[in-house]
């Protein structure tokens, strides 16, 4: 899939100065949850590093549970761990999952860098098993670039 015709419209959302950064990520996560097919949910959670917690702080989708994730634990947490991005074709195959949905098949997470330091990241849930590609991390790694200038 082409994500560049998606990049200017993140630049304009990230660049409006009149709106919080709480409601330019929220902005980003709407336009990534309707603009492509197999991104069901879309959310940036933060770290807390003196709690060792990830929050929710904006997200596109159904509502969660999961606003808090203690680091190490799912996805979400392994990577505030690993500082690598985390790719999981079948939900179902792994033994460290935190099930937000019945309906959830993959999942991709992808750390957010500032100044060198893993303070967040962009996860995205899919109801379809295995569609995310190389091209789909290279997007949102330029994704959180984009929108760790903001920060």
């Amino acid at each position: 899939m082409p994500f560049s015709h998606l990049k200017p419209k993140i630049n304009t959302i990230l660049a409006n100065n009149h709106n919080g950064s709480d409601e330019r990520l929220k902005e980003v996560c709407e336009l990534l949850q309707t603009s492509i097919a197999h991104y069901d949910w879309v959310g940036f959670y933060f770290a807390n590093e003196a709690e060792k917690t990830l929050h929710l702080k904006a997200f596109a989708g159904e509502p969660t549970d999961h606003t808090t994730i203690p680091f190490g634990r799912g996805i979400c947490g392994q990577v505030a761990v690993s500082n690598k991005n985390f790719v999981v074709p079948d939900v179902k195959a792994q033994d460290n999952y935190i099930a937000c949905s019945i309906t959830v098949k993959s999942e991709i997470v992808i750390p957010l860098f500032k100044d060198g330091k893993n303070i967040g990241q962009i996860d995205i849930d899919s109801h379809v098993e295995d569609p995310f590609s190389e091209e789909d991390e290279r997007f949102l790694e330029w994704v959180n670039e984009e929108v760790a200038k903001i920060l």
